[in-house]
């Protein structure tokens, strides 16, 4: 793992950030988790695009892209990651010991590091807690992920390793950190941005490789979906086998849209 706080390299198991840091004390801060496949990121621009959308959601400066790719350059050199992850953080730097902010510069931070393919399949369990589609940070990419940690906790012990939300509404919304496909008859259907998912850049890929209709699907309509699979920067297209107790048959159409994943990725490094 190589590590970049702030302008320079940094030993990432030594002190980097301050202790009054508010994305530390609040959370207040947005990430982005990107692919590196060969030692080169996967659809860069993209995620830079959202992180400047998350930060203006939240009120935060504008992060400094070209800072942000050079940063990337730095941690990616002299090192090879066959297949890994590049981490963004992007904070509202030291403020008080609240909710309030200084306006003291903002913390960047990026690090790279080695990490593991997900399985082609996987089981996921949907929670009891909704996602609030109207809330103000419905849509963002933050570092106040305590929900998913928790909601991440109660699907481990019910065997699954992705947890599911449905919204307010009832609705069908989204995972921890992935994006949800269902097939009925056939169609691939995703629900929409308004239902208080995030925009994920594997879900926009996948929208605009195949042929996805995006609208809200109700919890009850989602427990007889044909086929469930999961969209995200490190699982790519994975199938379902189980949602909580209820086991799916074969997934033909999610196997094609894997296979098309498979095929346009390579084509370009950046799409």
């Amino acid at each position: 793992m190589i590590a970049w706080c702030n302008g320079s390299l940094v030993d990432p198991q030594a002190p980097a950030v301050s202790v009054l840091d508010h994305g530390f004390t609040v959370g207040d801060g947005v990430f982005e988790a990107i692919k590196v496949v060969d030692n080169k990121p996967f659809a860069l621009t993209r995620h830079l695009t959202r992180l400047g959308k998350s930060a203006r959601g939240l009120g935060l400066p504008e992060p400094d892209e070209t800072s942000i790719r050079g940063a990337i350059d730095e941690v990616l050199e002299g090192q090879h990651i066959d297949w890994g992850r590049i981490r963004i953080t992007f904070t509202a730097g030291i403020s008080p010991l609240g909710s309030n902010r200084a306006t003291t510069a903002p913390t960047l931070v990026v690090v790279a590091t080695d990490a593991q393919p997900y399985p082609l399949v996987t089981k996921i369990v949907t929670v009891p807690w909704p996602r609030n589609e109207r809330g103000a940070m419905a849509g963002l990419k933050t570092t106040a992920y305590a929900e998913n940690v928790v909601a991440l906790a109660y699907a481990a012990e019910r065997g699954g390793s992705e947890a599911v939300f449905a919204n307010i509404a009832g609705n069908l919304c989204e995972g921890t950190g992935a994006n949800i496909f269902c097939v009925f008859d056939g169609q691939i259907v995703t629900p929409p941005l308004s239902c208080g998912c995030l925009a994920g850049i594997s879900r926009e890929l996948v929208v605009e490789w195949c042929d996805v209709e995006e609208r809200d699907i109700s919890m009850a309509e989602f427990a007889q979906a044909d086929e469930v699979f999961l969209t995200s920067t490190t699982r790519d297209v994975q199938a379902v086998s189980h949602v909580d107790d209820r086991q799916l048959g074969d997934a033909p159409v999610t196997a094609k849209v894997a296979d098309v994943w498979r095929t346009r990725e390579p084509q370009d490094v950046d799409p």
